[in-house]
């Protein structure tokens, strides 16, 4: 039996201290050690010994599946420099196929599912999901087929940089827990150089494990490392 792990929760300006039960997931740990709460925990960083959440209801922080009216929106996030730095690694796309290609998987011609992050109701960026299996010559390079892939981008400049990766990825992993309940897995894999996003995992709960080159579309590769979240042990 795992030892318990520490959990700690920021609520109304305290700091609320606990452990894991037998096995309870670090999710569930926060939930108790919150108590009574309107808002559930929503994690900070996961990546030390001690768990950290924060109870928030100042900023709530929702997926909804996107639309053919999103696409101006996302379109402009993919061409701004933030975004494309890590998004357009191997062949460049022009606006109007980055453009279709979200129409396509809107209209679920695609395996991957497109979600909008909105921060107390506004639009700020995108999430993107898929299993593993559906692509396989990904599939073959990560340790679990079935596992649930996701990439995310802030494409609103004025809320990159504040801390917001966490609770995007909390949000998403709450979501899909419930829509792809056998998933046990989820799975991220960011090029090696992408430091901010490694960080912004590794709080989300994501272990970093092995490096790999990821083939492109016009024949060449790059070095990512695949990062994985045991879904029963941090959700449960």
């Amino acid at each position: 039996m795992p030892d318990p792990v520490a959990v700690v929760v920021r609520h109304h300006g305290r700091d609320l201290s606990g452990t894991t039960l037998p096995g309870e997931s670090w999710a569930a740990a926060a939930e108790r050690v919150a108590g009574a709460s309107s808002v559930d925990p929503t994690a900070v960083d996961l990546s030390g010994e001690v768990k950290r959440f924060d109870v928030t209801p100042d900023r709530v922080v929702t997926l909804r599946a996107m639309t053919l009216g999103d696409l101006d929106l996302v379109t402009r996030w993919r061409d701004g420099a933030a975004v494309r730095q890590w998004w357009q690694v191997g062949a460049e796309q022009t606006l109007e196929q980055i453009r279709e290609m979200y129409a396509e998987r809107i209209a679920g011609r695609s395996p991957t599912r497109m979600w909008i992050i909105e921060v107390n109701g506004r639009s700020v960026g995108f999430v993107q999901d898929y299993v593993l299996r559906d692509y396989p010559d990904y599939a073959v390079l990560t340790p679990d087929p079935e596992a649930v892939g996701v990439d995310y981008a802030i494409g609103a400049d004025e809320w990159r940089g504040r801390g917001l990766g966490p609770a995007v990825l909390w949000s998403w992993m709450r979501q899909t827990r419930q829509l792809r309940p056998e998933a046990i897995t989820y799975f991220s894999a960011p090029d090696h150089r992408n430091r901010a996003s490694l960080r912004v995992l590794a709080k989300a709960g994501f272990a970093a494990g092995t490096w790999f080159d990821d083939p492109q579309s016009d024949g060449s590769v790059h070095t990512v490392v695949g990062c994985t979240l045991d879904v029963r042990r941090v959700l449960g």
